[in-house]
């Protein structure tokens, strides 16, 4: 489209071509300098991430899932965890395997770091030595204690603190996750929850309460952001042989390496609630449906 030539001169012709331009649709800007910045990187699928936060940067389970998410790739990681000894080995040992890695303070007992550790985590996006650099695709939430059963019912300041860590600092930390990965426009949060959850055992009935608020909450949360772009995985591992379970034992206990590997398939395959190991689910719903009575005597 070419709009008629105005008796006005050159300034005129100016003019009109850039009306035509505009109308058409037809840009003749000329394109940008070199030194504009490239654009973001989309978001990639949660089985091949490229940037990972782990909030609980120290635990086992967690940084297994890491390490099976970097299985055949150099991820860019962020270990949020309390500052000490743990944690600096956790980083060195993960950028010993080729990933770059950086510690971010995060404390459950300390609100006040809850925010500003999702802050730094998400907030390197832009562009790095002219490489774009993506958002966050996976945020896995890992913080959790298993006390002493009896302690944890029978000391209410040791009730409090179960609740707070298990329960209170998580659930802050997923909603705040869910919403940065919102305004992003995709990505995937992976909570680790518990079986016990699902049916806690007498011994530890309080740990399984503690798990049970964060569960519930998460997978509302999961149904809440679903039209959003975003992913939110529950993991529910049965006993796992971890330094937090040192000593104590259970039926159809599993390693923190299978279930990380049972997460990433679950990731890939899209699965909404992974189980680990799968008996671990068949086990759970039985005893939902076991009376109080017989439970007693089995003393589990």
């Amino acid at each position: 489209m070419r709009l008629p030539k105005l008796p006005l001169g050159d300034l005129a012709d100016r003019v009109s071509e850039q009306l035509a331009s505009k109308l058409t649709g037809r840009d003749d800007d000329p394109a940008p300098s070199a030194t504009t910045a490239p654009p973001a990187l989309p978001v990639r699928p949660p089985h091949e991430p490229k940037r990972v936060v782990l909030l609980g940067g120290t635990s086992d389970i967690g940084l297994a899932l890491v390490r099976r998410l970097g299985l055949d790739r150099s991820l860019d990681v962020v270990l949020a965890g309390r500052p000490g000894p743990r944690l600096s080995e956790a980083v060195a040992a993960l950028a010993a395997e080729g990933h770059r890695v950086r510690p971010v303070p995060l404390d459950a007992h300390q609100q006040s770091t809850w925010s500003p550790a999702l802050a730094e985590a998400f907030g390197s996006r832009g562009v790095a030595a002219g490489v774009p650099v993506g958002p966050v695709d996976v945020v896995v939430l890992a913080l959790g204690v298993l006390p002493d059963g009896k302690r944890s019912w029978q000391d209410p300041a040791a009730a409090a603190d179960l609740v707070q860590v298990n329960t209170v600092a998580p659930v802050a930390l997923a909603a705040e996750a869910a919403q940065r990965l919102k305004t992003q426009r995709g990505g995937t949060l992976v909570v680790l929850s518990s079986a016990a959850a699902v049916r806690a055992r007498s011994t530890d009935f309080a740990y399984g309460a503690s798990k049970a608020g964060l569960d519930a909450f998460v997978s509302g949360l999961r149904e809440a952001v679903r039209g959003d772009g975003v992913r939110v995985v529950v993991v529910r591992p049965g006993f796992v042989r971890t330094r937090m379970t040192a000593g104590r034992s259970a039926w159809l206990a599993t390693t923190k390496e299978a279930v990380a590997d049972l997460t990433a398939q679950g990731l890939e395959l899209e699965r909404d609630v992974v189980w680990a190991p799968p008996g671990a689910q068949a086990v759970t719903e039985v005893l939902r449906w076991v009376p109080p009575r017989l439970l007693r005597r089995l003393r589990l």
